[in-house]
């Protein structure tokens, strides 16, 4: 039986930050020091268009932003649970990329703090799907929107209908299903078009597995008009 739970921002947001800071810090090697394959793709992108600062939403531990950093991007690294900056921080000098490496705890359901057109691309993995609502999900779409320059290129990847989990554990209201503690937006394409709307064009929208579940994601580029 569906147990339906009604989601408020304040409290879906708080739950879900103590959550991810409990979670992160007793597991603080969880998805390990290897680059995501979305990131790979991602850099590939970035490559071909001359992209070299960037800002990385929810970037947890930096498992992307240290190989990012090593392969010389500048990455202003985000995330909202506790004790991530410190982790992202003692990685980057122990990799030698301390210098290409800001990093702020922040809540991004506020916001992105950057200043307008400040950046040539963004990274989100995953973070799109996570707890937010659908007004703070747009919201947070303006604000990359905003923060990148015209002409930057936008990666992300989200968790999509074709996922295992879709339709399935704990429903919290606003299309978000929880697993695990895990509150979970799952994706369909017309999702993704409606986020790109008439500010981005979509280059590419391409299918990845990780995990062991595994989970389904979608990866998609867009470029900031």
């Amino acid at each position: 039986m569906t147990i339906l739970t009604p989601v408020t921002r304040e409290s879906l947001r708080q739950e879900q930050r103590r959550h991810w800071s409990r979670f992160l810090r007793r597991h603080p090697n969880v998805y390990g020091d290897t680059p995501s394959t979305v990131a790979l793709q991602a850099q590939r992108a970035w490559e071909s268009a001359g992209i070299q600062r960037i800002v990385e939403l929810g970037a947890g531990h930096g498992r992307d932003t240290i190989p990012f950093a090593a392969a010389g991007l500048d990455v202003v690294a985000i995330d909202f649970a506790a004790g991530t900056a410190d982790v992202i921080h003692r990685r980057a000098h122990a990799a030698g990329v301390a210098d290409r490496v800001a990093v702020i705890e922040h809540d991004l359901a506020g916001g992105i703090p950057l200043d307008n057109a400040s950046v040539d691309g963004c990274f989100a993995h995953m973070l799109l799907c996570m707890a937010l609502t659908s007004t703070e999900l747009l919201h947070l779409v303006d604000e990359i929107h905003r923060v990148v320059r015209p002409g930057g290129i936008v990666a992300y990847s989200v968790r999509t209908t074709a996922d295992a989990h879709h339709g399935t554990g704990r429903y919290r209201g606003d299309g978000l299903w929880e697993h695990g503690g895990f509150v979970v937006r799952f994706f369909d394409r017309s999702l993704v078009d409606n986020l790109a709307r008439a500010r981005f064009d979509i280059l590419t929208v391409t299918d990845h597995e990780e995990g062991d579940l595994p989970r389904r994601l979608w990866a998609v580029t867009m470029r900031r008009r």
